[in-house]
């Protein structure tokens, strides 16, 4: 489980897209399942989006300041792994 995690002001969305069945998005559904509360709890005014389609490859997505977005893949990671792209995302 991730510890209790808050944004800086430089993140403006995070945004999540994966499979609700797929085996390759199986690490962020874990870790979404484990963090999700403590992680919006944390952070209660920045918008967390999951985006669910069947056969999308998942991706996590950071939107900072000035519109500037970076984007990581998380096809097959398990959840502690999806967990260092995540913080490493949002520092």
């Amino acid at each position: 489980m991730l510890k209790a995690v808050k944004f800086g002001s430089h993140i403006k969305e995070i945004r999540i897209h994966l499979c609700p069945t797929g085996r390759a998005s199986k690490g962020i559904r874990d870790f979404i399942e484990k963090n999700y509360v403590t992680i919006k709890s944390s952070n209660p005014n920045s918008p967390i989006l999951i985006r669910e389609c069947s056969g999308v490859q998942p991706r996590l997505w950071a939107r900072y300041e000035y519109g500037e977005e970076n984007s990581v893949s998380l096809t097959d990671l398990s959840d502690s792994d999806v967990a260092k792209k995540f913080e490493a995302l949002i520092k």
